[in-house]
This record gives structure tokens, sequence and C-alpha cells, in this order.
């Protein structure tokens, strides 16, 4: 008998962005027209000076902003009121301070909110729940208050609440601001060990060049440079136009990017 061949759909990517134009009420035109796409398990740096619209680009991303030109689809589902439940499912937002994220009476309740509010519960919301912990190495604070933990715990926790709801893809505003250098780095090894696409908005080059092989620079609207993120930082004059610098001493050429 012949054997059967299955024909594998192709994979979509995690994210699409094609020509995103948005203006705000006021007139404030803040996009231009984005294009880029982000495959299945990339981690990607979304790099750029303040007001180059790096916010109004994430909050397209899980149907938080809409109305502008354009499209996004996360894995191949399109931004918009038919798909948004799922959407907002898949596109895990991780913002800049904790504590917009961490509002129960323990870290459990934290991370099993969102599945929570999705109908989970019982032994399946349990398991759910130390996965995710256990994920950001956090699984012995569970019953702790959040408050009662350090920043750079928190953070943590607020990644696990993310990953709790199992995205299709992570993303981190500023993930290493106001970190001490260990738990930059625990956040790092954590980071570097999840199954999942990775979208990292940050000002901070040289962790942007630890754990994102590829960078976008975002400027005025636009993406202005796609590319391996060691290039791209290592451009002088791509990095002067863009108004992007680097710690003083340091060389992006001595770093091995995203390994």
């Amino acid at each position: 008998m012949d054997p059967v061949t299955v024909s594998k759909e192709p994979v979509p990517p995690s994210l699409e962005v094609a020509g995103l134009a948005f203006a705000y009420p006021d007139g404030h035109q803040a996009l231009f027209g984005v294009d880029f796409t982000i495959g299945r398990g990339e981690r990607v740096a979304l790099l750029g000076p303040n007001g180059a619209g790096k916010t109004t680009l994430v909050l397209h991303l899980n149907g938080i902003l809409t109305g502008g030109a354009g499209t996004v689809a996360v894995a191949g589902l399109p931004v918009g009121k038919q798909h948004m439940a799922e959407i907002r499912r898949k596109v895990g937002i991780v913002f800049q301070d904790p504590d917009d994220q961490l509002f129960m009476p323990t870290v459990r309740e934290d991370v099993a909110f969102g599945p929570a509010a999705a109908g989970m519960k019982g032994p399946e919301l349990e398991a759910r729940v130390d996965r995710a912990l256990a994920r950001v190495g956090m699984a012995e604070f569970k019953d702790r208050p959040p408050h009662h933990l350090s920043f750079g715990q928190r953070r943590r926790v607020a990644v696990a609440t993310v990953l709790a709801m199992e995205p299709e893809i992570l993303v981190l505003d500023e993930p290493s601001s106001n970190l001490d250098p260990a738990s930059r780095r625990e956040l790092a090894d954590i980071l570097r060990s999840l199954d999942v696409t990775v979208l990292m908005v940050t000002h901070d080059l040289p962790y942007a060049l630890e754990l994102c092989p590829r960078s976008l620079v975002l400027s005025e609207g636009v993406i202005a440079a796609d590319g391996p993120t060691g290039e791209l930082l290592a451009d002088d004059a791509l990095m002067r136009a863009h108004r992007l610098e680097l710690p003083f001493g340091f060389d992006p050429r001595s770093v091995a990017a995203g390994s």
C-alpha cells in the first residue's frame, strides 16, 4: 500500500503588520505606514527614540487601538472585532511597571486571574498557574502578597500572569528598567528559555543585543531599519540619525547577539 503523505499547512507568522498608519483624535500622526513580519519563535527588539510611535504600535497589536489604516494579523488572524477575544489571548503585553498588572491579594490569584476569567477552573487552572510560575522561577512565592516581593520578583510574576494565558507572542515594554544587575540577568535567562515569540520594546541596547538576534528601528512613525541587532548597533550613522546611543565604552561588535 502506498504511504499516505500528509501535507502540512504552512504555519502563519506570529505577527504581520502591513501599511499601519494611525493618527490620534487631536490630529497627531504617530504611525505613517509600518510594515514588518515576525516569524514563530523569533525574539525581536523594537528600538527607537521617545516619540517614535513604539507605544502606539504596541497598542495596535491586541486591538487596544484601532481605526487607522493598514492591517495587523496575529497568527494569521486579523486584529478586529471578530477575533478580539482570541487576539487578546494570543498577544500578552507585559507593561513597564509590574504594579499595573498585579492587583490581587496573592501571587497565585494574580496569575490565575486571566485563565479564570476565560472560564478555566479546578485542577486545570491550578496546573496552569503552577506551570506559569515555574517558567519564571517563582513557584515558591505562590501564596505571597505581590507587594511583599522585590521589584524584580514582581516583574517575573507579571510575566507569569501573561504566560498563564499561553500567548502566541509576548510583548515586553522596557523589561530591564529599574532592575539590578542580578535581576536583569535572571530575567534574560527566563526570556531565553521561553518557547514563545518575543517582541521587546527597549531603550536598553545591550539587553536588546543580548536577547534579540533581530531588531527593528522605529523612527518618526516608520520602520527605518530591520536587521541583525549587532549590525544595526554597529552602524554609527544609523544610530546617530535615530537618536540611539550605546552606553559609554560598549562595543556591540564584542558581543554575540541573541545567543
